[in-house]
């Protein structure tokens, strides 16, 4: 048997008279990869009621309208009835796994450097999964809560947008005009006591409404802290001071000045956007053993999902083009 040595060129960076320098590196990874987003913080996280996880929804009040006035002498009572349905939100699951290797684990114990990184990579995983839970929150591919058809959330984004609340601002309209306008729409209802609590939207988006302000208006708009320690900017309204948050995962398409790029806004009522949740709302780390091949191995669970409680009228979609 013939061994093999590695030439110690290959590994120093430097050979000379009474030195020999070799790779050293910093105990710590520079890291500031995204790891969540706002919107998932500040909606409701409820328990599921089972699968799918249902609920009921009243449409309407009893309400005897103009045939309630009768003749107090002749009183003849209309019947009435509230109006309630049925609907419910099927669970997902996003999982995700990382292994161990003992013989790599045992040998970064032995070199005494990245002692964290064990550590460090499982709390990445559980990240990762909440970076797919944040997105899917918004933009998850599912087109039904009734008869799901992937096994992805149905996003706040689709679930908006088939309660038939849109709105398009187009290139010659006025952005803030528009969402104020919208905003007052909503609280104006006379069937539903809607108010809205925030605004969200891509980071480019909000620069162009503070260009808009700042151009238009010659006012610089005021910040304030919101839930979770965010400081944003706030649009006056007649549901009063909203939040403008910025929410990266809020894409958009093209070119924002080409006139051709769409950039999307959603007003929403916070309180009326749950997460439905199985076991705990926070992922789980289950520990499955050292198989055969010698390998920790951590898996990282999550089951719920997201449903827009009024999709109908708490809530709207602004479509800018610009």
């Amino acid at each position: 048997m013939n061994a093999t040595f590695t030439d110690i060129h290959a590994a120093a960076d430097y050979i000379g008279p009474g030195a020999i320098e070799v790779p050293l590196y910093q105990t710590e990874i520079f890291d500031i990869c995204r790891r969540s987003s706002p919107f998932g913080q500040r909606i409701k996280q409820v328990p599921a009621t089972g699968h799918p996880s249902r609920f009921f929804q009243e449409s309407a009040i009893p309400n005897p309208g103009t045939a309630g006035f009768v003749n107090p002498r002749s009183i003849a009572p209309p019947v009435v009835s509230p109006t309630r349905v049925e609907l419910s939100v099927p669970l997902k699951a996003i999982v995700a796994q990382i292994n161990y290797n003992l013989f790599d684990i045992e040998l970064g114990n032995q070199q005494q450097q990245f002692a964290y990184l064990q550590a460090k990579d499982l709390v990445d995983t559980v990240s990762g999964v909440m970076v797919t839970h944040d997105v899917a929150l918004w933009n998850g591919n599912d087109t039904s809560l009734s008869s799901p058809t992937t096994t992805q959330y149905m996003g706040v984004t689709a679930q908006i947008a088939a309660g038939g609340n849109t709105v398009t601002v187009t290139t010659s309209m006025k952005i803030v005009d528009t969402i104020k306008t919208t905003v007052a729409q909503m609280v104006a209802n006379s069937g539903f006591h809607v108010r809205p609590t925030a605004i969200y939207a891509n980071p480019v988006l909000l620069d162009l409404v503070d260009q808009e302000m700042k151009s238009e208006y010659n006012v610089v708009l005021n910040t304030d802290q919101i839930t979770g320690g965010f400081r944003v900017k706030m649009l006056s309204t007649q549901a009063g001071d909203l939040p403008l948050i910025p929410d990266w995962s809020l894409s958009y398409t093209g070119t924002p000045g080409s006139g051709s790029a769409v950039l999307p806004a959603y007003i929403v009522t916070e309180d009326l956007i749950e997460y439905h949740w199985l076991g705990d709302p926070a992922p789980r780390i289950f520990q499955l053993g050292l198989p055969n091949s010698l390998t920790y191995q951590y898996v990282v669970v999550k089951f719920g999902a997201p449903v827009v409680k009024g999709a109908g009228y708490a809530h709207y979609q602004v479509l800018v083009d610009r």
